[in-house]
């Protein structure tokens, strides 16, 4: 054997108790499981041994929501999310990202998520389609594995451009034909941003079309629907009955519950999702364990304020007369893009920003900034938007706990960071989600138990992605494991010090290969991009590039 780890709590994923074993590896994989006090024979032995008395060993978390497209490839070691235990992310959410594009395409995408990602400055955009971004991830090499979501919104961006209009049959042909491009080389599905423009000016029926596809290969749909707030209850029934219409599986992207017209109605949620559910829906769904959201501050501006793309926002911001329309729409009616909801700038944290001469704004909230300048909060916020050229990241203090808790519970809730890694005070979800779990909602309030936590962020996920040698600890598996000591675990990020890395996860692997070791990173990069087949997913031959 390769390696052989001994006297592990193992927790294997299934939800079932945990035991103490020797589990051998080799050639990547799980080779052998000697559970304490069965078998005959000898105990394993390997090139090497670690001694993992006092740790449980579970299989790798995978993270079902990440916004790291560019941050994998600005630093590939990427230890916000491997010091966490996550062997595989899901990226191309919210319907926006890098791929399939032409140049135009691109251009634009760039500046409409700044905020996300960066303005790709210090990136070689050496791809235009799925494939080749894939491959760019292999032949890079990356510290875990990848998977990812065709974005809808930048599809429509390619085919239609930013027009708020129904999309012709023949840009409709293009944007079918563009989504199954993408699954033949390897997403695993679609995403959609249905609050962030191009993507939410696409009505049922065309997305009902797309999703037809994505059907067609075996993927699912992943939207961040229209609504969290006001409505949100239809914007999820809206979701259920399209991928139902489409024949398409549903997967529900941080399926929150927010502002104060969803207090305490998670039960009402849980209940639509049941029905489905026993309807013979296929649904799942991830949520980060936290009560804030994070987003653009641009993204918070009526859909009509944003047609025409970043350039024609900024135009329209520094005309007085369609700002004043825009505040109005924003604090009085409640704009599309803050759910319904009329905005309440008490709630709107800055965490990052573009222009560094704007650092000062950061982790103050819109209301306080305005307050220390003696202005409206429209007119701190406005000016913010057109200096920082709509690059800004905020916090959204819209959550209720009690929903977080419930929604958690599910029967088919799977874990998701949306960690956006931008900005000087990111969400400490980007670097604690996963440890957040195991710490604060298992062991300190026993929401769930560690065995079922486990579970969902190990086993629940993986068939979605029909990944058929993930998400267990079990003879044959990939060897995607996590070490960690229950007593221990937590999040070392807060919202005064997110980028703090978790305490108690000692030793992570991927295909057998350490990645944290005795809790700091090594200089393995053993992920590799996960794609799609007929029939299942599987990951890229490692060969595609030179070994790291």
């Amino acid at each position: 054997m390769d390696l052989v780890i001994r006297n592990a709590r193992v927790i294997d994923g299934t939800g079932g108790p945990s035991y103490r074993a020797d589990v051998a590896i080799a050639d990547g994989r799980v080779a052998e499981i000697r559970r304490e006090g069965e078998g005959t024979g000898p105990r394993p032995t390997g090139t090497r041994t670690l001694d993992a008395d006092g740790l449980a060993l579970s299989p790798g978390f995978i993270d079902m929501h990440a916004h790291s497209d560019l941050a994998l490839l600005r630093d590939p070691a990427h230890e916000a999310k491997a010091a966490q235990g996550v062997t595989l992310e899901v990226l191309g959410q919210d319907g926006l990202s890098y791929a399939p594009v032409d140049d135009a395409t691109l251009t634009e995408v760039r500046k409409a998520i700044t905020g996300w990602n960066g303005d790709g400055s210090d990136i070689d955009f050496d791809w235009r389609t799925v494939g080749e971004y894939l491959d760019r991830l292999d032949r890079q090499g990356i510290a875990v594995n990848a998977a990812y979501l065709i974005p809808q919104g930048t599809v429509r961006m390619y085919a239609v451009g930013w027009d708020d209009r129904p999309a012709t049959r023949a840009e409709i042909q293009r944007m079918k034909q563009l989504v199954a491009e993408g699954l033949e080389q390897g997403a695993v599905g679609m995403s959609s941003g249905l609050t962030y423009t191009p993507g939410m000016y696409a009505n049922d029926s065309e997305l009902t079309e797309l999703c037809r596809v994505v059907a067609q290969y075996g993927g699912y749909y992943c939207p961040h629907h229209r609504s969290y707030g006001a409505g949100a209850l239809q914007a999820y029934e809206e979701m259920v009955s399209l991928t139902r219409d489409a024949g398409c599986a549903l997967h529900l992207a941080h399926a929150t519950m927010n502002f104060g017209v969803n207090k305490g109605k998670a039960p009402d949620l849980l209940a639509l999702l049941d029905d489905a559910l026993d309807a013979g829906a296929d649904i799942s769904l991830d949520t980060y364990p936290y009560t804030p959201g994070c987003t653009t501050l641009v993204a918070m501006l009526p859909s009509w304020a944003s047609e025409g793309g970043p350039d024609a926002i900024l135009t329209r911001l520094r005309d007085d007369g369609t700002a004043e329309r825009i505040r109005h729409h924003m604090e009085v009616i409640g704009s599309d893009g803050c759910h319904g909801v009329p905005i309440e700038w008490d709630t709107i944290e800055i965490s990052g920003v573009s222009e560094t001469g704007l650092a000062g704004c950061v982790g103050s909230t819109i209301a306080h900034s305005a307050a220390q300048r003696d202005e409206a909060p429209w007119v701190t916020a406005r000016r913010l938007l057109i200096n920082d050229r709509l690059g800004s990241t905020i916090l959204q203090h819209v959550g209720h706990e009690e929903n977080v808790r419930q929604i958690m519970r599910h029967r088919v809730h799977t874990g998701g960071s949306d960690g956006i890694l931008q900005g000087s005070k990111p969400h400490p979800r980007a670097y604690g989600t996963f440890p957040h779990y195991l710490g604060r909602y298992a062991r300190e309030l026993g929401i769930l138990s560690l065995e079922e936590t486990v579970a969902h962020l190990t086993s629940r996920p993986a068939p979605r992605l029909r990944l058929p040698d993930r998400g267990l600890v079990r003879e044959g598996y990939r060897a995607d494991l996590v070490l960690f000591d229950p007593d221990t675990v937590a999040a070392g990020s807060t919202f005064e010090s997110p980028r703090t890395l978790p305490v108690g996860i000692p030793h992570v692997l991927i295909d057998g290969r350490f990645v944290i070791e005795d809790g700091r990173r090594t200089d393995v990069l053993a992920g590799r991009s996960v794609r799609r087949t007929d029939k299942s997913t599987e990951t890229k031959d490692p060969s595609a590039r030179p070994a790291s």
